[in-house]
């Protein structure tokens, strides 16, 4: 999976405040003390309702307003894509999904808009919509201009033929094996760094292909042991090549190796309407939603158990 590389502006550049242009006037606070009711059907999933409790903890501004605004950059599936192609005004995916079951248990409505990928950060910066999404990685970097709520995590997985003869679990079992990787990757470059600071004498043959599906061959001509790429694109990939290929599964690292959270970004000085934002999905956690979610985008491996707030790796 390609990383999302967003743009940022220079760190030097002033952020602008949590009420210019989308963040909207503060003319509205007055209502904002009352909570309407919202409600979503999510397809696989059912119906998610207002919390009321929770709805209370959204900025004044915005609950006044009754919705926020989301740019997004399609497709980039499972994350986001388009409904219908090449009508690039409705959305699906996972975090098209989990967004609006957040912004419904909020008492808020989530109008998504589809954005130039280099744009949406700065956009936010500029205060052109209130938040940003779309399988966008938290990093330190990105966390000059923006807070992430972070619901996922997904790191590096590794596919093996069926019945994992070499017992492949964890990454320390790579040593010695010739591993397919995708050239130019993080794990290429993150595996031959493991080799050389913890393979002693067994240096892990790193084998790179232009693409993932020539690794995935490799594997399965029996060219190579393992298969080292993004766990969400393999997740999808064992499931075609059942019988064939299977992903490991390692308990020390359930949502990968070397997994980075993948969050909703909120401008840095809106970060109150950020945390009620990860209250909400910790809610939907809770209440076994946001397990469907994942399940109906058959992205369950990515899943965490608690929903947090710029906790990037690097």
């Amino acid at each position: 999976m390609r990383i999302r590389q967003v743009a940022l502006l220079g760190a030097t550049t002033v952020l602008l405040a949590a009420t210019a242009a989308c963040g909207g006037s503060t003319s509205t606070a007055a209502s904002g003390d009352d909570v309407k009711p919202v409600s979503v059907t999510i397809d696989g999933v059912g119906a998610v309702t207002t919390d009321t409790a929770l709805a209370k903890r959204v900025p004044a501004d915005v609950r006044g307003r009754g919705s926020l605004t989301v740019a997004t950059n399609a497709p980039y599936q499972p994350f986001i894509d388009f409904k219908v192609e090449g009508k690039n005004d409705e959305f699906k995916g996972l975090d098209y999904d989990l967004f609006q079951a957040a912004s419904a248990r909020l008492g808020l409505k989530a109008t998504f808009s589809q954005q130039p990928f280099d744009g949406l950060v700065p956009g936010l910066q500029a205060g052109k919509y209130d938040a940003i999404a779309g399988g966008i990685t938290d990093k330190k970097e990105r966390q000059q201009v923006a807070t992430f709520v972070d619901y996922s995590a997904s790191g590096t997985g590794f596919l093996v033929k069926s019945g994992n003869a070499l017992a492949v679990k964890t990454v320390a079992d790579l040593c010695g094996r010739k591993v397919a990787v995708q050239k130019a990757s993080n794990q290429s470059k993150n595996l031959a760094t493991y080799s050389k600071e913890s393979c002693a004498g067994k240096a892990i043959d790193i084998k790179e292909y232009p693409e993932n599906p020539q690794a995935v061959q490799a594997l399965i001509a029996g060219n190579v042991d393992v298969v080292a790429a993004t766990k969400v694109n393999l997740v999808d990939t064992a499931a075609s090549l059942a019988g064939k290929a299977e992903l490991v599964a390692d308990a020390s690292a359930p949502n990968g190796w070397l997994a980075s959270p993948n969050g909703f970004g909120f401008l840095k000085a809106n970060k109150e309407l950020a945390e009620a934002y990860r209250a909400a999905v910790q809610s939907l956690i809770d209440d076994g939603t946001y397990a469907k979610i994942l399940g109906q985008w058959k992205q369950t491996p990515i899943a965490v158990k608690q929903a947090t707030i710029d906790q990037a790796i690097d």
